[in-house]
């Protein structure tokens, strides 16, 4: 395993991104100079997301809410619709939840000190230490993907990176490299590493001939860079077929169509979405499952009219076939059994609300038939 000359390298990450990073709108002033809550803000978008999608989010999210206080005080509802196609609701819904913390518990300034970020909820070890290198320009490490990424090219690593000790390690070798950095410049050299990663040392055809870590990549040396990360087998994701109705209370698109909202914990908390569920062993086909699940959920009958579209999305850990259907209410009044609330809505009321990228995309399919039908 190759022998790394952490200051060497901690230099050479901080003059690199002083030319070459790109100009992003949290970027606006120097790492050390920033408000806390906008790289808080933009450092839980980019996980998961790439740089070029979550600038538009970020400059939207704030001039919604540009400050701790301005979040704290929104409803959540607003918070998910802002959210609304980023992903991950969980993260949109711990920073609301986390802002409310911070502005009874620290006065509405977040706090410098790790103990005290990681209590927020949301705020892991990733988090804390880019707002405490970028924000407070303290000498704490980071791992994203694509830190793990460089640093496992860089020694060569022959073992698979998703490893719990080889995580242990590579958080090691992050601390080292920031400690070693140049005075104050912590958070220079901890951006330096994300940025070289998302634009460098990419995942496929790396630019190695660009790098300015390449006399020290023990991977480029051997010709192994492209083999580098190692990962564990992934298991195969299981799929699900679901059905989900579009429930008309009288006419399709001349009468409220129904929306429910999820529970405000778990996947996709909070969001509201056409009613369905699950295709199960003992339903007859997904039309009977479509009632057996309205049924469950809303407690009211439905009749199938027909089909609508089929969407196929894939979440983290698992992949769905989503079929859905225009149906009809039949009998019964709503209630709220396997949902938080639901509504009677006009068409054009049903995008005011969060909604789940599959649902956006049911919206999209009932605008685009009405237009048809229409000539």
């Amino acid at each position: 395993m190759a022998v790394l000359d952490f200051a060497r390298l901690a230099e050479q990450l901080v003059n690199w991104h002083a030319h070459q990073r790109r100009l992003l709108p949290w970027r606006a002033a120097p790492a050390g100079q920033r408000p806390p809550y906008s790289v808080w803000i933009s450092e839980v978008m980019l996980q998961q997301t790439r740089a070029e999608t979550a600038a538009g989010y970020f400059e939207r999210w704030m001039e919604r809410f540009p400050t701790v206080q301005a979040l704290a005080a929104a409803a959540l509802q607003d918070v998910l619709k802002l959210w609304e196609g980023l992903g991950y609701y969980a993260r949109a819904r711990n920073l609301h939840r986390a802002a409310r913390q911070i502005v009874e518990n620290h006065g509405g300034e977040l706090p410098a000190e790790r103990a005290a970020l990681r209590a927020l909820p949301g705020v892991g070890a990733y988090t804390a230490g880019a707002i405490l290198s970028i924000a407070f320009n303290q000498p704490e490490p980071i791992l994203d993907g694509n830190v793990q990424r460089v640093l496992a090219r860089l020694c060569d690593l022959e073992q698979p990176i998703d490893a719990p000790a080889v995580q242990q390690q590579l958080w090691q070798w992050a601390r080292m490299l920031v400690e070693a950095a140049p005075p104050a410049a912590a958070g220079d050299c901890n951006e330096g590493l994300m940025e070289l990663g998302a634009t460098v040392c990419t995942p496929q055809k790396p630019r190695c001939l660009l790098c300015p870590l390449a006399d020290s990549c023990a991977a480029a040396k051997a010709g192994r860079q492209a083999e580098r990360p190692l990962r564990s087998p992934r298991k195969s994701s299981p799929h699900y077929d679901v059905a989900a109705g579009v429930s008309w209370a009288g006419a399709p698109f001349q009468s409220p169509l129904l929306l429910a909202q999820r529970p405000a914990e778990g996947l996709l908390g909070g969001l509201w979405e056409f009613p369905g569920g699950k295709l199960e062993k003992g339903d007859a086909d997904l039309a009977a499952c479509l009632r057996r699940e309205i049924d469950e959920e809303l407690g009211i009958a439905i009749e199938v009219l027909g089909w609508l579209t089929t969407i196929r999305h894939a979440y983290t850990h698992f992949r769905i076939t989503l079929h859905t259907f225009h149906a009809r209410h039949v009998s019964g009044q709503p209630q709220a059994i396997g949902c938080q609330r639901w509504l009677w809505l006009g068409i054009e009321e049903v995008a005011r609300h969060p909604l789940p990228v599959t649902d956006q995309k049911i919206l999209a399919a009932l605008h685009a038939q009405r237009a048809a039908e229409n000539g």
